[in-house]
């Protein structure tokens, strides 16, 4: 008579033993954790005291300064004294004078300032630790109104989606191309994307400098930008398996770096924003100028994969909308709510979006020229590409 053994009580079909086996580090950590606290933790007294103090934005207006500050430090932070100009000057605090870690608070001054004079506020903790603020162009910060949005979203209008268009306008023209001139443009549209990937990192781990210190700045880069990639690289591995044909394909294509394009305009627009917030009017103009000259070419590598078929006006549409609004929607947070976390964060997610792209189109660009190789046109072309977008670049730095 052969014994018979019934099979181990699973959940989900995972064992109870192999679910104790994951449990039981957590369960000793837990342990060392309760009896280091218990001990005191190290039981050493600090050298110095450690705060940091991040100055996330200000506002003013008549008679008043507001300064928008979050707790970075390991723990709570006081405020004890604001100096203005090398005067002490009273202040209110809100909620209260101690910040707790990474907690926000909003310091106020009755501070009767001049239109266009530059200020430097210095605040000092309990600990007598300085942060300093430098306001360089006084005057009363925009508020969220009819008049302003709008004007917001009409700078959105010129930077993003006009001149996105008017690249698109160029499909009728391109269409008359020969097959090199085609390949040409694709690997053009490589460049421009190498480039603008770059220029998006390279924007963000600047911001990144002004993102309080546990958030982890680079980290949240690294995040955005890896996850975005892999992301868009799964939704594309999917489609290529249930797309339809090849004419499907490139549209997909088309409509991924539209998305990339997106999300690097949006930080276009939140840079607009925030130099307009912080009184640099002639930076913004500026600014706006030189991105309407740059970004007529994101138009034409919107539309490279799909020159060779016949895309319906609303998919050109829907296109140009994708890769130009998000402007619109980057000079309202940067003019009313600028925040370097989100920046950083929205920043990051291009430069995925903008990479993964570059990757499908190197696909492409090795299928179409498989049977027939054109190395030569493809480096002339990324090259080409770089070269635009650094020599409309001059325009903006």
């Amino acid at each position: 008579m052969t014994e018979s053994t019934s099979p181990p009580t699973t959940t989900r079909g995972i064992s109870l033993r192999t679910i104790g086996l994951l449990l039981l580090p957590i369960l000793l950590l837990a342990g060392v954790i309760a009896l280091f606290l218990a001990r005191g933790g190290l039981g050493l007294e600090p050298a110095a005291p450690v705060e940091a103090l991040t100055i996330e934005r200000y506002t003013l207006s008549w008679g008043h300064i507001n300064i928008h500050v979050r707790n970075a430090s390991p723990g709570p932070v006081t405020i004890a004294q604001v100096i203005v100009n090398d005067s002490v000057w009273p202040f209110t605090l809100e909620p209260g004078r101690e910040i707790p870690r990474l907690g926000r608070a909003i310091i106020t001054l009755a501070y009767p300032w001049s239109y266009g004079e530059a200020y430097g506020i210095r605040i000092f903790t309990s600990n007598a630790i300085p942060f300093d603020l430098e306001i360089p162009v006084a005057f009363a910060t925009t508020k969220p109104a009819a008049a302003t949005f709008w004007n917001f979203a009409l700078i959105g209008l010129y930077v993003g989606v006009i001149p996105v268009f008017l690249g698109i306008f160029w499909f009728p023209a391109l269409r008359q191309l020969g097959r090199k001139w085609m390949t040409f443009l694709m690997a053009m549209t490589a460049g421009l994307l190498i480039f603008l990937g770059f220029d998006t990192i390279t924007e963000a781990l600047e911001k990144a400098a002004g993102v309080p210190g546990p958030f982890q700045g680079v980290g949240l880069i690294a995040i955005g930008a890896v996850a975005t990639f892999l992301l868009l690289d799964a939704i594309s591995r999917q489609q290529s398996a249930t797309r339809a044909s090849e004419a499907d394909h490139r549209m997909g294509i088309a409509f991924m770096i539209a998305t990339g394009i997106g999300f690097h305009n949006l930080g276009e627009g939140l840079a607009i924003g925030a130099a307009y917030n912080v009184g640099e009017i002639a930076l913004s103009t500026f600014l706006v100028v030189g991105f309407i000259i740059q970004n007529i070419t994101e138009g034409l590598g919107i539309i490279a994969p799909v020159l060779r078929d016949r895309p319906r006006i609303a998919q050109l549409g829907l296109l140009g909308l994708i890769g130009g609004a998000p402007a619109i929607l980057g000079a309202w947070a940067g003019g009313f709510a600028p925040s370097p976390t989100l920046a950083v964060l929205f920043l990051a997610i291009g430069t995925g979006a903008i990479f993964e792209v570059v990757y499908e189109v190197g696909k492409l660009i090795r299928k179409d020229t498989a049977r027939e190789p054109m190395p030569l046109v493809v480096f002339s072309g990324v090259v080409a590409g770089m070269l635009l977008l650094w020599i409309t670049g001059l325009w903006i730095k």
